[in-house]
């Protein structure tokens, strides 16, 4: 049958850490090993982080005098440095994402180590 991508509903709530359906099982495998995996890692932490930067600006702007370049400055930066620590544990927090869909411990950095990709990161 092959992967079955879930729909941008599914998928916002599985960046949010909601489980999928079965059927989307290999989706999930795939999404953990493919070689581009730590590229949509960093996609979904920035989606997961948007509503909560949007709004610190929105309460920043509101109750403070500061400028709004400067704001958005120090935003990029909390955003640049929550992609940081977070993707120094990317190898596990995927892990802990299979585990969650029924994988056994270390199937993302066994697949990966198969197909000749670095099993983790850095």
């Amino acid at each position: 049958m092959g992967r079955q991508r879930p729909g941008p509903l599914r998928w916002i709530r599985y960046v949010y850490g909601a489980r999928l359906p079965d059927r989307y099982r290999e989706w999930v495998l795939h999404d953990a090993t493919a070689k581009t995996w730590l590229i949509r890692f960093a996609i979904r932490i920035c989606f997961e982080a948007l509503p909560w930067l949007a709004a610190a600006f929105v309460l920043v702007v509101t109750l403070t005098p500061i400028p709004v370049p400067l704001l958005l400055t120090g935003l990029a930066l909390s955003l640049f440095l929550g992609l940081f620590f977070t993707l120094t544990s990317a190898d596990e927090l995927a892990e802990v994402r299979l585990g969650k869909h029924g994988f056994p411990r270390g199937t993302g950095k066994k697949v990966r180590a198969e197909h000749g990709r670095p099993a983790t990161w850095p």
